[in-house]
């Protein structure tokens, strides 16, 4: 695949990224520790395409988010929740751009497969209510939900927990950063955890996967019925 304006990562600065992580000087060093030849290395940059398992695996110690696309630091700084309803490590997903006390919180988790859609859950989220979650330094947040599908893998994947901020107006949209988006679609209700960013298409936003095997999507404004930022994820999880 060439590279695509619409593809939210660069696989030249993610090589730059584990060069300058790792201490190498030139790509070779790095193919070698990734245990592959230097045209394997030229070909994913030539494509702006990367075999992710390979490169996070061997990448492990560094954090995802600073490695794949640059926000954050290098590295990874756990986070981990412990209670009766989720087990696991804390991901932060957004970095407020306003101050936002970080203090040890409860975020409610809400069964989102018993509503009709994210609108509903939120206008009656105490029928909806699974329990509490209790995770320390997280940011403030409306409740949290599990998410389905692999559009966003490896940031996120299937039965990983995310923490989200409803929002009340497509003006408060920040470009660039991962949403719950609800919308209707041929009489079907459908919740998509995808990179929000500008649309060509007038009243339009562009829904973007991570993983590449998903097309950019193009949906009108009328038909979304509720958007969340998405704040946090939790990756190993276990549902009580």
């Amino acid at each position: 695949m060439g590279k695509d304006k619409d593809l939210l990562f660069n696989v030249s600065d993610i090589v730059k990224r584990a060069k300058l992580a790792m201490g190498f000087k030139t790509d070779s060093e790095l193919a070698a520790f990734l245990e592959i030849s230097r045209p394997t290395l030229s070909n994913w940059i030539a494509r702006n395409s990367v075999d992710f398992p390979l490169l996070l695996g061997k990448l492990k110690d560094l954090d995802y988010n600073w490695l794949l696309v640059g926000k954050g630091s290098p590295v990874h700084q756990a986070k981990f929740c412990d209670s009766e309803l989720a087990s696991g490590e804390v991901e932060l997903i957004h970095n407020p751009k306003t101050p936002d006390p970080l203090d040890d919180r409860s975020v409610m988790l809400y069964d989102i497969t018993a509503a009709a859609n994210l609108k509903s859950m939120l206008e009656d989220r105490p029928q909806y209510a699974v329990g509490k979650i209790e995770i320390p330094g997280i940011p403030k947040c409306d409740g949290a939900v599990v998410i389905s599908g692999d559009s966003m893998y490896p940031i996120l994947k299937s039965g990983d927990i995310v923490g989200f901020r409803s929002i009340s107006s497509f003006s408060n949209v920040i470009y660039g950063e991962i949403y719950l988006v609800s919308f209707e679609m041929e009489g079907d209700n459908i919740l998509a955890v995808k990179y929000i960013n500008r649309s060509e298409k007038e009243n339009c936003i562009k829904l973007v996967s991570y993983n590449i095997h998903h097309d950019p999507m193009d949906l009108s404004l009328d038909r979304i019925n509720a958007m969340a930022l998405v704040k946090f994820s939790i990756r190993k999880n276990l549902i009580t």
